[in-house]
């Protein structure tokens, strides 16, 4: 089975018990309702991303749906938590492209978003053979990813949230959900 299209969600959730607030995530993700299986980092050849609402078009509640999730949680009173998946697509249709997960403490929306898109990159450009250094920061890697023309789009969806102040758990997840026929 290889997933025709695939798309891109975040949600965040607060309850006094962990399970609930993971729960509550994945309903504020819209991806509650079905039997998630986790899968590893690969973009399937010839998929279509596509907008969540659309994706979710095409799902059924109790599907068992394949994805690619990054979580996180903290019962810390503001204690800053991050996850992001970074999705690197290839020019060729033909060829597979790579998700990243990255789950964090201590960095914003944008710093962990910005390491989960490169990480993905990265892999998609050494398995291409594009030359690159790794030292360089990230917007500089992008440019050289985007003008090799092998890599056509680089993003990350991304949930951060502050814990919450009473001490209620605090989950954060982000998730590449694949849909097949």
């Amino acid at each position: 089975m290889i997933a025709e299209r695939m798309f891109l969600t975040k949600g965040v959730g607060i309850d006094r018990k962990e399970l609930t607030s993971f729960k509550k995530a994945l309903r504020n993700a819209g991806i509650s309702a079905f039997n998630l299986v986790l899968v590893s980092s690969i973009y399937p050849p010839h998929c279509e991303y596509v907008l969540r609402e659309k994706g979710l078009e095409y799902l059924k509640p109790g599907a068992i749906v394949y994805c690619v999730m990054s979580q996180n949680a903290t019962n810390e009173p503001h204690r800053l938590i991050a996850a992001s998946v970074g999705l690197a697509i290839p020019a060729d249709k033909g060829a597979h492209g790579y998700i990243s997960e990255h789950h964090c403490f201590g960095q914003t929306k944008f710093e962990a978003g910005e390491y989960a898109e490169d990480l993905a990159a990265s892999m998609l450009a050494s398995t291409l053979g594009i030359e690159f250094d790794p030292e360089r920061a990230w917007n500089e890697r992008e440019q050289v990813f985007k003008m090799s023309g092998k890599i056509v789009r680089t993003q990350n969806a991304t949930q951060s949230a502050q814990g919450n102040k009473d001490g209620l758990w605090t989950t954060v997840v982000s998730a590449a959900v694949f849909v097949s026929k």
